[in-house]
């Protein structure tokens, strides 16, 4: 009776992963062109808005360099970078799609940088995206 069982059981299970099925989608030509269009658009995009952990700020490059290897030294899975917007050099982490993402690496930066705050960056290359 076991035997009977487990035979049924094995080509029940061998039928069903044999069982191929296939699908066919039928959409008129306007939304494929659509949805080429979309795509086509989106290849051009470069540059993305998102969000950056402002880290530090002053008007000394030496200052802001030794700033930067400390913090990779602390944090060396998270980027950083600085840009210089006259007379500032601004040290920045990370590079999030949402400010929610960005005020969770907030909360644990500030444990070592007090006076570190978010800030909206425009120019975002996709791939720097923390997930």
């Amino acid at each position: 009776m076991k035997k009977v069982l487990i035979l049924a059981i094995v080509s029940i299970i061998y039928c069903s992963t044999n069982v191929s099925a296939q699908v066919t989608i039928n959409e008129p030509p306007v939304i494929s062109q659509m949805m080429q269009r979309y795509v086509e658009i989106n290849k051009n995009i470069t540059k993305i808005p998102g969000w950056r952990i402002q880290i530090f700020a002053t008007r000394d490059r030496v200052e802001m360099d030794k700033v930067r290897r400390e913090f990779q030294f602390i944090y060396p899975n998270i980027s950083v970078d600085w840009i210089h917007d006259r007379p500032q050099y601004i040290l920045r982490a990370g590079a999030f799609e949402n400010k929610l993402d960005a005020y969770r690496l907030l909360n644990i930066i500030r444990q070592d940088y007090p006076s570190a705050l978010i800030s909206l960056d425009s120019n975002m290359n996709p791939s720097e995206l923390i997930f």
